[in-house]
């Protein structure tokens, strides 16, 4: 049973974490009722509730049926796309699609307020680990969000956790060990804290868009084309959580080790694949050592 701090601080992540689900759910009951009056605005935004598409839906539900109109509201970056937006809003969009359109905005406004509500009330909550969530922040993909979470579900107390590897195990980011008959089986990976796994999950993915800039997204790009996308993820999760272990026990920032560590780790393999990318190409690759200045 952790401490009633740490109690408090998992009813609310868990509740935002929930929230968000459900706001998610809401956005996308909208787009598909937009869709069903013919109105296909998330084709061309990107976010069909930004500041642009927000203007543009209230403009539809307040009766608004001129495209040309409803186009010239586009901000920014949307203003290039206007002929792209006319073409997007032109529709059946009635009396019925405005009336549960208004809902469904609504009730998105009415999630978003309470989720401010709860992450306001989590940083108050927050602040005896200010420290860690710091720390946490300097892992790539780990925003405050996350951070948060990860203080809740683990406690922020490595302690209870032997080592590195026990915290991977219970948290369930590790390969799953089925053996029988001496006979190795599944390696699928074992449940753990989904709270835990999902906000992980959310980083790793971030993390993986760093490809070779950084560590992690090396390591993702490295088992990518071997294990496909989902599995690859568990990679950079686990060594996310091995770094989490290690820097809140001894009070340290994330220590990258870069994004060509496999390449400097293990220098004749990555010449090996540069070699057959060549080969594929109709190339000879021959490498020569940089003569030092």
């Amino acid at each position: 049973m952790p401490p009633e701090p740490i109690r408090h601080l998992r009813d609310l992540t868990r509740y935002r974490t929930t929230l968000a689900g459900e706001l998610s759910r809401e956005a996308q009951r909208l787009e598909k009722e937009l869709e069903d009056a013919g109105i296909k605005l998330s084709t061309v935004a990107t976010d069909i509730l930004g500041v642009s598409g927000r203007a543009m839906l209230d403009a539809l539900i307040d009766g608004e049926r001129d495209v040309h109109a409803l186009a010239q509201m586009a901000k920014a970056r949307m203003r290039p796309k206007i002929p792209e937006l006319m073409e997007a809003l032109t529709g059946n969009f009635g009396e019925h699609h405005a009336f549960l359109c208004r809902l469904h905005l609504e009730r998105i406004d009415h999630l978003k307020a309470t989720i401010a509500e709860i992450s306001a009330r989590i940083e108050e909550e927050m602040h005896p680990f200010a420290r860690q969530v710091e720390l946490l922040q300097t892992i790539p993909g780990v925003g405050q969000a996350v951070a948060e979470v990860l203080i809740a579900e683990t406690g922020a107390d490595m302690s209870r956790f032997r080592t590195a590897g026990h915290l991977a195990s219970w948290a369930g980011v590790c390969p799953g060990h089925h053996e029988s008959a001496g006979k190795q089986k599944s390696g699928r990976r074992r449940h753990g804290n989904r709270w835990l796994g999902a906000a992980l999950g959310t980083a790793a993915m971030a993390a993986s868009r760093t490809r070779d800039r950084t560590y992690l997204g090396a390591r993702y790009m490295r088992l990518m084309p071997r294990l496909g996308k989902k599995k690859a993820l568990v990679a950079p999760e686990h060594s996310m959580l091995t770094a989490v272990w290690h820097m809140l026990t001894h009070d340290a920032a994330f220590h990258d080790l870069g994004g060509d560590y496999y390449a400097k780790h293990d220098p004749e393999r990555a010449l090996r694949r540069i070699t057959r990318q060549a080969n594929a190409l109709g190339l000879t690759a021959r490498f020569e050592p940089i003569e030092a200045a």
